[in-house]
């Protein structure tokens, strides 16, 4: 059976996990996660209700992102999306992922506690935009010293590290923390690049709940019913 991806809403970092599936082109599944909802049923594939969770093709749960993202990536080497094991451009992507997700996901991510925080404690607020700004804008200026020597992030085409960084790049701006056009251009041009690409273009019309056009094998959407023999198994 085709994999079922588990995204988060609003801005989750899964977004790129839909973005590396429409690039595999192989027919998937996906389910809308509010996370500021209860999810009934959800527990059961991800326990500490986190997303991206995936049920894979032969039926079991994975979570987080790099082991989702290679997963994606181990299906779609004969497009580029990944690399053999043991290789060196597979030690350099798994790097790079690894490098996107414990520095500048969790950089930003003060930005996104500060959210958490009660409506009235502004020193609170203040503090974690401030520590998320700092933290985040040197790890932006790595990334973007990288971009100044190569089109993509590993190597010399797009892969799934593209796509997870355009999935938590974003969060720049939308946390309000930098002009990203300004303050890091080559970041900024990658950027761009990426969202012209139809596979982010449909990413967003999936998390804005508009009309989205697959240009890979999105399936549809399944309903926690539908997958209930999935789970339960």
């Amino acid at each position: 059976m085709e994999p079922v991806l588990f995204y988060g809403v609003p801005h989750g970092c899964s977004f790129g996990s839909i973005v590396a599936l429409e690039w595999l082109g192989l027919p998937y599944r996906l389910h809308r996660i509010d996370m500021v909802e209860d999810s009934p049923g959800f527990e059961k594939i991800s326990p500490l209700g986190q997303t991206p969770a995936m049920i894979t093709a032969d039926g079991r749960p994975l979570t987080e992102s790099l082991a989702i993202l290679h997963n994606i990536a181990a299906r779609g080497l004969d497009k580029g999306l990944g690399f053999a094991q043991g290789s060196k451009a597979f030690d350099e992507l798994n790097w790079m992922l690894a490098y996107l997700h414990t520095t500048l996901h969790s950089t930003l991510g003060y930005g996104w506690n500060a959210y958490k925080l009660a409506d009235d404690d502004h020193a609170g607020k203040a503090f974690l935009r401030k520590l998320a700004r700092e933290k985040s804008a040197n790890a932006f200026a790595y990334l973007q010293g990288v971009l100044d020597n190569s089109e993509w992030l590993v190597g010399d085409h797009r892969t799934v590290a593209d796509a997870y960084f355009i999935g938590i790049a974003r969060w720049g701006s939308d946390l309000d923390l930098f002009d990203m056009a300004s303050e890091f251009p080559g970041i900024h041009k990658h950027m761009a690049k990426l969202e012209a690409d139809p596979a982010v273009i449909f990413a967003h019309a999936i998390e804005d709940e508009r009309d989205a056009i697959s240009s890979g094998g999105f399936r549809g959407h399944a309903t926690i019913e539908e997958l209930e023999p999935r789970i339960a198994a």
